[in-house]
């Protein structure tokens, strides 16, 4: 819908994804970064060994793990829908699309492009700009950020004994997240600092303009989390996605006749959660495999073990994702009239 408001909020969008000369790069350090990666965790595996786990696999039992993962993703646009609703009226099945657009872009797609996809797909049908949306869906992946690392500074209270690596990080992370609790608390109420200093600077006039409008709405979409009885109903599907993540992780490394105690897989989630900001390549090769055998050898799972898991879990990470998010982007393509992927890429 035309405007100055969404104007400017396209302009932000297609900033977040940059020139074709950093792309270019993107794609070249993720690549570079993916290969550094599979290299430390294939080095000394067994193939034979790997697929012989995976061949023995309870197919009844990751049926079961794919069907966790699907009410995993339903919660997230339950989660994603209060932050939206605080400035408008969307329905369960719009968000739902969205929302699975959206990680079908991040499969498929460099640089979290699903994150783009999601929020041009949920601004082009609703009244919501662009950098609102966008605002709320990184508010969204910080939240998530936030809840794995403290929730895994817990688990590695309880574990003994538990390796060096693991106890540095957690440090540093819980810092980075208390940092960025922080900010989502303070932010919004720097709105009127934010402004004064922008009409102080000597900027040309449609410049600050646009500027002042981008400001308020991304302090908009932070301040969806001051609301106590919105916060609380995010926080308690935070819990639910990540524990239904969790027991999609406990069974499908059951149905490879592996033990992952929910402690052990939230340690993986969080792992996992963390490599994703990492530059990569589409579906995070590499990032992932490193993840898995640097987490659960530790626990006792060999390295064989550990990459049959994640090899797994990732390919039935696709199918769940195809199988949920094309029919979702075909329907939205022919109701909303989306413009194509490269469109949205750039």
């Amino acid at each position: 819908m035309p405007g100055p408001r969404r104007k400017s909020a396209l302009v932000t969008t297609g900033a977040a994804i940059g020139p074709p000369r950093r792309r270019a790069w993107r794609w070249i350090l993720g690549t570079a970064l993916a290969g550094v990666l599979l290299y430390f965790s294939l080095r000394g595996v067994e193939w034979r060994r790997v697929w012989h786990i995976i061949a023995g696999a309870r197919w009844g039992l990751l049926a079961a793990g794919c069907a966790i993962s699907c009410l995993s993703y339903f919660t997230r646009s339950l989660r994603w829908r209060i932050l939206l609703n605080a400035e408008a009226s969307l329905g369960v099945a719009t968000v739902f699309r969205a929302t699975m657009a959206g990680y079908l872009g991040n499969s498929f797609l460099p640089a979290r492009a699903g994150e783009l996809i999601r929020t041009v797909v949920v601004s082009s049908g609703s009244s919501l700009s662009k950098t609102y949306v966008l605002t709320t869906a990184l508010s969204e992946r910080l939240m998530d950020v936030i809840a794995l690392v403290l929730w895994s500074s817990l688990i590695l209270l309880g574990v003994s004994p538990k390796p060096r690596w693991m106890a540095d990080v957690s440090r540093t992370t819980a810092v980075v997240a208390a940092a960025g609790a922080l900010a989502i608390a303070l932010l919004p109420h720097t709105g009127g600092l934010t402004r004064r200093l922008l009409e102080r600077l000597p900027l040309p006039a449609a410049l600050r303009g646009r500027l002042l409008a981008l400001v308020d709405q991304v302090l908009l979409g932070v301040r969806a989390f001051h609301n106590v009885r919105r916060f609380l109903s995010f926080a308690a599907l935070t819990a639910a996605i990540w524990s239904l993540d969790a027991l999609a992780t406990m069974v499908g490394a059951r149905a490879l006749g592996l033990h992952i105690s929910f402690p052990v897989a939230m340690l993986l989630l969080t792992g996992m959660g963390l490599g994703s900001a990492l530059p990569s390549t589409p579906g995070y090769v590499g990032i992932y495999q490193f993840v898995a055998v640097t987490v659960l050898v530790p626990f006792g799972i060999t390295r064989d073990a550990a990459l049959a898991y994640i090899l797994t879990a990732q390919a039935l990470g696709y199918v769940v994702v195809l199988t949920l998010g094309l029919p979702c982007l075909y329907t939205l393509r022919r109701t909303a009239r989306l413009p194509p992927l490269r469109k949205i890429e750039g």
